[in-house]
């Protein structure tokens, strides 16, 4: 065991370098493309439990908006804890979303048949919960990547300003390839199914990342 030397203060341990910004933007950008394709082609999945009406489209946007809130507050939460793996957190949270686009729209066709057998709240909470659970892991992700700029840089207004940028960014052209040419061209099938591809591309670019930093510093 090494003895310290007098006068000598032992600081923490010195802090892994940050993850390229390159890696993180581009991840995040992809992150938002497919979020806007799930919402587009579950929305429309959806359609087929309520009909095409103004509750359909509310109980959608609702679920996604909550969704998001509680899971950028657990995220807040679970960024808190000094040695969490925030990046790996979001790699991990990018491939359960992207396993749930897969199976989405087969549980959404099961919720299509209880539907017809169950009263209409009960149809509402069913495709409420249905649509909230993967976007809680959505809504998780941005506060992971945050902390971690945070902890490298110290800002706060830029991590949150340039993250969040990327990931608008993402939904917007999410949103303009899902309306355009995904569904036209993919299907509902296709289109989770590209999602879901995007969801898996992201994760493991920052996870094979995260691989390669940690050998790097062995």
């Amino acid at each position: 065991m090494r003895s310290q030397q007098p006068g000598v203060e032992m600081g923490p341990p010195p802090m892994p370098p940050p993850f390229p910004k390159p890696v993180l933007f581009g991840v995040f950008v992809l992150s938002g493309i497919s979020a806007l394709i799930y919402q587009i082609v579950w929305q429309r999945s959806l359609l087929l439990i309520y009909g095409s009406n103004v509750e359909s489209v509310a109980m959608v946007v609702a679920a996604f908006l909550m969704g998001l809130g509680i899971g950028s507050v657990a995220g807040g939460a679970v960024s808190k804890w000094p040695r969490a793996p925030l990046v790996v957190l979001f790699g991990l949270a990018e491939l359960l979303v992207g396993a749930y686009g897969l199976v989405s729209l087969r549980l959404f066709d099961w919720a299509g048949n209880v539907a017809g057998e169950v009263g209409t709240l009960s149809t509402g909470l069913l495709a409420f919960a249905l649509v909230f659970l993967p976007t809680l892991l959505m809504g998780g992700t941005l506060p992971l990547l945050v902390a971690h700029q945070v902890r490298h840089t110290g800002n706060v207004g830029q991590a949150v300003s340039w993250l969040y940028f990327v990931n608008t960014l993402g939904a917007a052209l999410g949103a303009y390839l899902a309306a355009t040419w995904v569904l036209a061209t993919l299907g509902l099938h296709g289109a989770v199914q590209l999602a879901a591809a995007i969801n898996a591309t992201a994760a493991a670019t920052i996870l094979v990342t995260a691989v390669l930093k940690k050998e790097v510093r062995a």
